[in-house]
């Protein structure tokens, strides 16, 4: 079905039959009554909970339908997608090499990874995994570059990192980084001999009897337990949406996996990394990796809150203090699914929440009523709190919009026609996306999605993804803005995006030509001498490629384009060459066109 199916009142009530009993611990007397209250007020279309106390599972449990079409309820066995729970995965097989004496954390990754650059020689000499491993790299998020120009070719995502740009120094901010647990994951590649994926089962899911886990999804899209991706429209209706291929980005979010199995990695972190009495990681590793190695960002706890408080990172997880307790955890997002991994280490309690709702609240409301009903606390009401902040937030919005009106600048054009922003546009640590005209709309095609650009104003769009048959919804626009830039020549060269990054990034795509295919007999047609300004140009090929020598500079390759007898100079953007024939359609002539001018140059006969 494409449309979404709203969830009717006897659907919310649905779940499985828990994993264990309750009736013995009053903790979790009306636990039930508490999630299901969740499951009706997020309208998600289903959640699993585990809860684990030292080192077994008291409380297991699956809400709602995981597969809506099929009428699948959810239990403690459905898979989801736990996104970027696997990054603490990543970094264990970090610290089991290290235990090994394979490497030193705190030694420059170049060390382990020499293909591994970045964007300048200081951060090639300094960064080590433990910089990665905490994210304090000074580079932000640069998430564009995987999620719309996706490859399972690693060595290709490594090279993009050498072309994304810094934001802060190294050490002197942390800003989540999903390239550098991506990086880990090559480290463990070539320190083993064996994939990323491989790893994991080995040393992890084998060791850990998590049975049912594996990635990436393309391993699980047949099993009869997984979950469906779905996202909530308009408050009220779950779609269909497709499940994410991260594909090489693995390592930073690509595990599928159900609470039960998740409830046994938890149990081995309470137990100081060992699982069934045998050690999986080495109790060392697992001190840093849920201590303080770099604070998230600075301020006081909340007023209405005060003893929720501080926010910091070790590897792969968040640390901080819930009501008086140590708290550590880690969120998961990916296309349709959300996920919470949380344990509380001096009070081996652990809590893990999976959902297959797109962007969900779910999993962090869950695991605090959970929270508060083990650690014997003071309940709160933390569905009804979230509720109101989702109230309060769009009613602020409102006003913002109503006081300050739109941002948008009424009554301007764009400045060439639509034809003109059509081609291919490159960004080397990002991908090559082609932009076409369409019943008088620009859309910017990517390597499996599809953008319409909205018009903003000037030369200025609004870009919204599109599945399969949607139209797009434009009352959930984004900050993320495409602004296209004209060369001197009076061409667009380039496209700018922000509104995603830091505003001094400039994250830019210049326009490239795209290639035509002609014959060595075509291209032969445009060789020999061209007078310019009282020196000659030579054109000639080389193979089946056609090159301009011009005197005392290196030579031009040049690529033909769509438009009839035009060129472009392939490492110079905003250079052409326009080819100029007589009635006999002969070549006579050559235009050089370049930001300072068009300069004309005869051919020589």
């Amino acid at each position: 079905m494409k449309i979404g199916i709203v969830l009717s009142t006897f659907l919310f009530a649905l779940n499985a039959i828990s994993q264990t009993s309750i009736k013995n611990d009053k903790r979790l007397e009306g636990l039930d009554a508490d999630l299901n209250n969740i499951l009706k007020t997020s309208k998600a279309s289903s959640f699993a909970v585990a809860v684990v106390e030292k080192n077994k599972i008291v409380y297991a449990k699956g809400f709602g339908l995981a597969n809506i079409e099929k009428q699948l309820a959810a239990t403690e066995n459905t898979l989801y997608a736990i996104g970027s729970c696997t990054k603490s995965f990543t970094s264990s097989l970090i610290g089991i090499l290290e235990k090994d004496g394979k490497l030193d954390i705190d030694k420059p990754v170049q060390n382990y990874l020499p293909e591994l650059k970045f964007y300048n020689n200081n951060l090639n000499n300094d960064i080590t995994l433990r910089d990665m491993m905490s994210h304090r790299t000074g580079l932000p998020r640069h998430d564009i570059s995987w999620y719309l120009f996706p490859t399972s070719n690693r060595d290709s995502l490594l090279q993009r990192i050498q072309f994304q740009e810094p934001n802060y120094g190294l050490r002197e901010r942390w800003q989540y980084n999903n390239f550098m647990f991506f990086a880990q994951g090559k480290v463990v590649e070539k320190l083993t001999g064996k994939t990323w994926e491989e790893n994991v089962r080995e040393k992890l899911f084998i060791p850990l009897a998590m049975k049912a886990s594996n990635m990436p999804y393309m391993s699980v899209k047949n099993e009869a337990t997984i979950a469906e991706a779905y996202e909530l429209k308009k408050d009220s209706t779950n779609k269909k949406i497709p499940h994410y291929n991260i594909g090489g980005m693995g390592p930073a979010g690509a595990i599928y996996s159900s609470v039960s199995d998740m409830a046994n990695w938890v149990i081995t972190w309470i137990n100081g990394g060992k699982f069934n009495g045998k050690e999986i990681l080495s109790s060392a590793y697992v001190r840093e990796a849920i201590s303080s190695q770099m604070v998230t960002a600075g301020g006081i706890p909340d007023s209405e809150k005060p003893d929720i408080m501080f926010g910091n990172y070790g590897f792969g997880w968040f640390n901080s203090s819930y009501k008086g307790h140590y708290r550590v955890e880690h969120g998961g997002n990916i296309d349709g699914f959300s996920a919470n991994t949380c344990f509380f280490p001096t009070d081996s309690i652990g809590i893990i929440v999976l959902t297959n709702q797109n962007g969900s609240w779910v999993p962090a409301v869950a695991r605090n009523i959970i929270a508060d009903r083990m650690l014997k606390l003071t309940r709160f009401d933390w569905t009804a709190d979230r509720v109101k902040a989702i109230v309060k937030g769009k009613k602020t919005e409102a006003e913002s919009k109503k006081a300050g009106g739109s941002e948008v600048r009424k009554k301007t054009n764009p400045s060439h026609e639509a034809k003109a922003y059509e081609g291919l546009y490159n960004h080397p640590g990002y991908g090559t996306m082609e932009l076409i005209n369409e019943h008088d709309s620009l859309f910017a095609y990517c390597p499996d999605k599809k953008l319409w650009l909205e018009y903003y104003h000037y030369d200025t769009y609004a870009p919204y993804i599109l599945t399969e048959g949607d139209k797009p919804d434009t009352s959930d626009r984004s900050q993320m803005r495409f602004i296209f830039n004209t060369a001197a020549s009076g061409e667009i060269s380039s496209l700018e995006i922000n509104g995603i990054e830091d505003p001094k990034l400039h994250i830019i795509f210049n326009k490239i030509p795209k290639p035509k295919a002609l014959t060595k007999d075509e291209l032969t047609l445009y060789t020999g001498d061209y007078e310019l300004s009282g020196m000659t140009v030579k054109l000639y090929l080389k193979g089946d490629v056609l090159y301009a020598a011009v005197p005392g500079q290196t030579d031009y390759e040049l690529v033909p384009m769509q438009e009839k007898d035009k060129f472009s100079l392939k490492i110079i953007a905003g250079y052409f060459m326009q080819f100029e024939r007589n009635d006999q359609g002969e070549i006579i002539a050559a235009s050089f066109i370049q930001p300072n001018g068009t300069f004309k140059a005869k051919r020589k006969k």
